[in-house]
């Protein structure tokens, strides 16, 4: 699909530049804190209608476990190239264990996993049927989760952790959904790094004075108290954002209207879609956007740099089913199509 032509201007002015930083992704050091969530995909053919309650009933072909929630963000830095490190809880479960074995095979530090004996790990498993040479659909979720704060002791634990490795990595993310982990405690040692990403689904002020936040339409609506539906209104949620959170940027991620870049002194970058018609899933696209932006920085990229390889990054990952990853490799491949079809 073709952009606006000043956008493909600079992107391929700026195309050299991309790939340098890119190539730097690997020497990035990164703490993440967040909600670390095991997705469970278990699919099956329908053999009948149960007799017992109507219902399907599915022979089991196969079941995949692969991070989500806060640990998509883990999974999608460490498959970028990046030393990663996390901190955050999982149950004395066979989840738990899951999680941090796909971890640990990813190369990712889990010292700062702590296990919480009186909560499971959050876990969301999705059944999906078919029938013969049908296509497969999902049937029923369900939720494994608490709605506890997890105990004082293991908050301390966290903020601890965190506050020591502040010297050995050069950002940190927030990757809040709402599960618990990001407590007042954990978010005040969090903030101690010059370079504190977030992304978190509600609440944003409780991170006042983080370096960018990264809120989709949705998010940033219910932090505004208003509808964005216009570019006017756009601009104003993003100063708006500003003043709230004290950040020195705002990145609203608009889905197929792209991206807008904000700062306190006014300054905003609209960035195009990279890609509207593959499509095929957005989940976990935003930690894409959140991990790549992250490592641009970390590499010494502008802003607008960043933000540009993390959409880059989103416009892979949107061609695949479920919470996805993509590479260095696959990046700079996307890059060098992106610029062949537009004559940009």
């Amino acid at each position: 699909m073709a952009i606006e032509s000043h956008f493909a201007d600079r992107l391929r002015e700026g195309a050299r530049r991309s790939l340098e930083l890119i190539d730097r992704f690997s020497s990035a050091r990164v703490l993440v804190i967040g909600d670390l969530t095991l997705d469970e995909f278990l699919t099956g053919q329908v053999e009948r209608i149960s007799r017992e309650a109507p219902v399907l009933i599915l022979r089991h072909e196969s079941t995949r476990q692969v991070p989500g929630g806060g640990a998509n963000a883990v999974y999608n830095l460490a498959k970028m190239g990046a030393n990663v490190k996390v901190a955050g809880l999982v149950g004395q479960d066979e989840q738990g264990k899951a999680l941090c074995s796909i971890f640990a095979a990813a190369g990712i530090d889990t010292g700062g996993i702590f296990i919480d004996r009186d909560r499971p790990t959050v876990t969301k498993t999705r059944i999906s049927g078919h029938a013969r040479q049908s296509v497969t659909q999902q049937v029923v979720r369900v939720d494994r989760k608490s709605d506890e704060l997890p105990s004082l002791d293991l908050q301390q634990q966290l903020a601890d952790y965190i506050r020591a490795q502040l010297p050995t990595v050069d950002a940190v993310v927030c990757s809040d959904y709402g599960d618990g982990v990001l407590t007042p405690l954990v978010i005040e040692a969090a903030l101690g790094h010059g370079l504190t990403v977030v992304d978190a689904q509600t609440a944003l002020h409780r991170y006042a004075g983080a370096t960018i936040f990264t809120p989709n339409v949705p998010e940033a609506e219910q932090a505004v108290g208003y509808a964005i539906t216009t570019p006017q209104s756009v601009t104003q949620a993003s100063q708006d954002l500003l003043t709230l959170t004290q950040a020195q940027q705002m990145l609203i991620t608009r889905g197929d209207e792209g991206m807008t870049l904000c700062d306190r002194a006014g300054m905003e970058h609209h960035i195009p879609p990279f890609n509207r018609t593959d499509v095929f899933d957005v989940t976990g696209a935003g930690d894409t956007v959140v991990s790549a932006l992250t490592l641009g920085l970390c590499a010494g990229g502008s802003y607008w740099e960043a933000a540009v390889l993390g959409n880059l990054a989103a416009s892979i990952v949107v061609r695949q089913f479920g919470t996805a990853t993509t590479t260095q490799g696959e990046m700079k491949e996307a890059l060098a199509l992106l610029l062949s079809e537009e004559t940009v």
